[in-house]
């Protein structure tokens, strides 16, 4: 027996889960400027000579984690948009 259920989503809250994805890319990108320039990603102290520390890994995953999480937000609230553009289906 098949079951699904549609959900309702306004159109406030797939405009906020937009601008939450669109957030996410403004924000996410320019701090991962800023840990790669830190000098304390780096073993040496000087930005680009390997190996990189813990810091920088754990800051990369983060920022990976973070970038996931945010577009798939940001294509949930798409979705959602769209779906109530579309006549309801019977």
């Amino acid at each position: 027996m098949a079951y699904s259920v549609a959900m309702v989503l306004s159109r406030g809250w797939a405009y906020f889960l937009i601008g939450v994805g669109v957030w996410t890319w403004v924000i996410w990108p320019r701090f991962a400027v800023a840990i790669w320039k830190d000098p304390r990603s780096w073993s040496t102290g000087v930005v680009g000579d390997f190996p990189a520390t813990g810091f920088l890994w754990i800051h990369a995953l983060l920022i990976a984690a973070s970038l996931a999480i945010g577009t798939t937000v940001g294509v949930l609230g798409l979705r959602a948009l769209r779906a109530g553009r579309r006549p309801p289906t019977s």
